[in-house]
Order: structure tokens, then sequence, then C-alpha cells
């Protein structure tokens, strides 16, 4: 499941109140936005393959408004650095005196491809150094994590390119009505194609992000709890905690028993058995194809790509709940605000490391 605009104005609003936000659209808000010099950011941008750009350290990329303003209400004070063809809700990335930036690119696959593009291939930045955080939140497996539980990847899986016969339809041997695309059947691995079905990030990073995060302290909250104790089994019944496990991107919110089974089944199918799904979001294949075609004319490294994901509500439901229930009180299930916070507790570990030691980090993660 993930999480869109419409249907979240009134979620957001109370659960922003308690994260001390005041403003959805554009931060427009925020004590920060008063203060901001737009000027200096003009200054550092010249033509060319953006090595005369701002230096970033840490590219912090999130998908709304929450996502981001986790991050801006404490990691100030901030520049804003307008940037052309960004999203007319979120038109400018902010930047910090440690060279930690935050950009928010608007939800779903076409929001962040376009945004990623446009950062990627503005002059204003140099991010041939710059490590991007992908900090969202997301539907979570209750067998591999709980709601708050904040999932660093290593494969980035894409559920939208499939085939798909409505269920009421499929032959009886099939276990849903998914299957790849050009293949017989839903358990034959596709040709790839599209050549966006499946990413592999680098496990170094990522167990170095997992290494730096895991013993954080993660926040809860008492609907949440509540939440968790309608499953009969572990993790889903236990308190969040910091784990490593994959992430399926598609702009479609689903809930379902039988989908998640599909959503395992994907991702272990197109990672050849080497990835394991456990949450769902919208924007993360997206996102790393932006980077992979900047990156292919050096404008940014792939290798320092690390995706974080925190679950703010179970992909599926609880024995003796309906998906529909599951889907239309995802809200009640309390894990918004938590997963929002989740990111920066799990996230700012990883951040202040690599800027605190920005020697060490700077060619590459460091060997142990």
């Amino acid at each position: 499941m993930k999480f869109r605009a419409g249907k979240l104005k009134k979620l957001m609003s109370a659960s922003m109140i308690s994260l001390g936000i005041t403003s959805f659209t554009g931060f427009t808000g925020c004590a920060f936005a008063q203060q901001q010099d737009r000027s200096a950011g003009d200054d550092h941008a010249r033509h060319g393959d953006g090595n005369g750009g701002r230096p970033v350290k840490v590219m912090i990329v999130t998908m709304f408004a929450p996502e981001g303003q986790v991050w801006l209400d404490r990691l100030g004070p901030w520049q804003a650095v307008s940037v052309p063809g960004l999203s007319p809700d979120y038109p400018d990335v902010h930047c910090n005196r440690d060279e930690v930036c935050v950009i928010t690119t608007g939800m779903g696959h076409t929001n962040a491809a376009a945004s990623m593009m446009a950062l990627a291939f503005s002059d204003r930045f140099d991010l041939r150094d710059t490590y991007f955080l992908i900090a969202g939140i997301a539907g979570i497996d209750p067998k591999r994590g709980t709601i708050g539980s904040a999932a660093w990847a290593k494969y980035l899986v894409d559920f939208g390119i499939q085939w798909e016969l409505d269920a009421r339809e499929k032959p009886a041997d099939w276990p849903s009505g998914f299957l790849g695309i050009n293949t017989k059947g839903p358990a034959e691995k596709p040709p790839l194609d599209y050549r966006t079905e499946v990413f592999a990030l680098n496990a170094t990073l990522a167990d170095a992000a997992f290494a730096i995060s895991r013993n954080v302290t993660l926040s809860d909250s008492d609907d949440a709890k509540v939440a968790r104790a309608k499953f009969g089994y572990a993790p889903a019944n236990q308190p969040p905690r910091v784990i490593q496990c994959d992430t399926l991107a598609g702009d479609t919110w689903w809930s379902g028993k039988y989908i998640g089974e599909r959503a395992r089944a994907w991702t272990r199918l197109l990672t050849d058995g080497r990835g394991v799904y456990c949450t769902t979001q919208q924007e993360d294949n997206a996102t790393f194809e932006a980077l992979k075609r900047a990156a292919s004319v050096k404008r940014v490294d792939l290798a320092r790509v690390a995706a974080l994901r925190a679950g703010s509500d179970f992909d599926r439901p609880y024995e003796g709940q309906t998906a529909a229930d599951n889907l239309l009180n995802y809200a009640a299930q309390g894990g918004f605000a938590p997963a929002i916070e989740n990111l920066y507790r799990t996230g700012n570990p990883f951040v202040q490391e690599l800027v605190t030691h920005w020697g060490a980090w700077k060619r590459g993660v460091p060997q142990k």
C-alpha cells in the first residue's frame, strides 16, 4: 500500500501537527522558508557535467511533504535552491551548511522520474560524489516487519511491469492473475526487456547503513500497538525495529493476502531467489532509473544509492479481517506518524556518519 495526497489530507493534518509540521504543500509554513537565501544556489550553476555546481555530500530523496519535513525541521538552517523541472508543489532543493540536501519529488512513478531527472541533470549541483538516501514510508509485509519498522533494501523490484488477468478469469491452477510479460505462466521469469524491472543496490553500502542504524530506538504509537496485537505471529505483533529486506514499487495501492503472496514470489523470481520482499511503495524504481541515466554520463555514482522505507501500514489483513477493511481503514493502524519519525531516526545516523567522516567516505564505502 502507498499513501496518496487526496485520501490522506485529514490523516496528514493530524499527524503533521503531532510532528510539529504546519504546512503540507511546498513547506511554505515553516520558519526556515521565511529566511532562506536563494541567490547563492544560482551562483553555483554552470554548464557542463555538473562539476561547477554546488557540492553535495548527501541528497535525501523524499516523495511528499511529511517525509521531507521531518528532515527540514531538524537539520537546518537551510538554503533553498530552485531547480527548473522540479514539481511545482516542491520547486526547491533545500541544502544546509554540511552539504546535506533534501528534495521532494512528488508521489508516484511519474513525479519521481521527472523530478529526479531534473535534479540529476541540473548544473546547480555537483552530484558526482553524492550519496543518495531514498527515505519514504511504505506498506509492510507482516511476515517480515511491522508498522514502524525501518527497512534497508538491497533490491528494488517493479511490481507494475507484469501482465494481469482478472483473478475471476485466471486459469484454475494459477495462484493469481499476475504473470511476467511474454511468459506462459506466473512462475516463469520474464525477459527483462524494460531494463527497469529490478535493480540491485550496492550491498556493501546497504550493509554499512544497516550496521550504523540497527540499534536506534524507534518511535511508536498506542494505535500501532493495538493494530499489531491483532496479528497472531511475529514480527507483525512485535515492536518496530531496523531491518534489512527489499522493496517493491508500483503505482497501484493494493491490499490482500493473495496479492501479497504474489509480491513475495515476484521479488524472488526477479532477483533469482536473492531478494526478500517486505515493503511496497510507488517510486523507487523510477527514482533509480533517473539516476541511472545520469550515471551513464558520469553525473552520479550508482554505487552511492541507499533505499530506506518505513512501514506505515500492513499490506494485508490479519486473520479474520477483510482485505477491503485493511485498505479502507489503513489510517486506524496508527503507523503514519511513527513511520515518518523513524525515517529520520534510522536515516540520520547514516547521514551524520557520512558528513562527520567525509574524508573516509568521499571515495566510496570505507573498507572495514
